[in-house]
């Protein structure tokens, strides 16, 4: 019976976290990203679309059949119950949706599953204890607002408080089993230290 590593990978918004799953892909990891099942749920068709709908009404869709993610965003940021109802909607879709391409993962043969999960810290033991290495994409707040605000149309402001409701550097630093320092080196730099990590998940 094969061995299959089981990494759970998490850093804060703007962290580069996206980009060394990329990079653990290049190197044959089967990634199940969290956020883009999370947004396929929301999307035109998802499956969430429908009990959002009725939770919080047509005026949270698009005239295109998504869910407002800016309304949604303004919404659950200055109320804690409607925050509550979304993830009670999302979580149990995403959870769904993860062991069916987890699934899929192993049945193609894969030896190293990456769990991407922005709130792997925010959730836990919910996604500790499916994982054997947490994986953790640092840099300081200033290099996440300056990237974000780079890459995004979102204010200072709003990154800020994005920031602000994610677990904060000293909390992942905590749960951290390995950290890749994502600040100060080029994408050749982060291409040798996701690469020194790789070898020992079996890539």
């Amino acid at each position: 019976m094969r061995s299959i590593h089981h990494i759970g990978l998490t850093g804060g918004i703007g962290s580069g976290k996206s980009t060394v799953a990329g990079l653990l892909a290049e190197r044959g990891a089967a990634v199940i990203d969290a956020d883009a099942i999370s947004r396929s749920l929301t999307a035109p068709g998802g499956r969430a679309i429908d009990a959002i709908a009725r939770v919080f009404g047509a005026a949270m869709i698009t005239p295109e059949g998504a869910m407002d993610r800016a309304a949604m965003r303004t919404r659950v940021f200055s109320d804690t119950q409607a925050k509550q109802q979304l993830e009670s909607i999302i979580h149990p879709l995403v959870a769904q949706m993860t062991q069916e391409q987890t699934q899929d993962a192993m049945d193609s043969g894969t030896t190293c599953l990456v769990f991407d999960v922005p709130l792997l810290v925010e959730s836990g033991e919910r996604w500790r204890r499916k994982v054997q290495h947490v994986l953790v994409v640092d840099c300081d707040t200033d290099t996440q607002t300056e990237r974000v605000i780079r890459r995004s149309e979102l204010s200072p402001a709003e990154v800020e408080r994005i920031i602000a409701h994610q677990a904060t550097r000293h909390q992942r630093l905590a749960c951290a089993d390995s950290v890749i320092y994502n600040q100060g080196i080029d994408i050749d730099g982060l291409k040798r230290e996701v690469g020194f990590w790789a070898l020992r998940f079996g890539l």
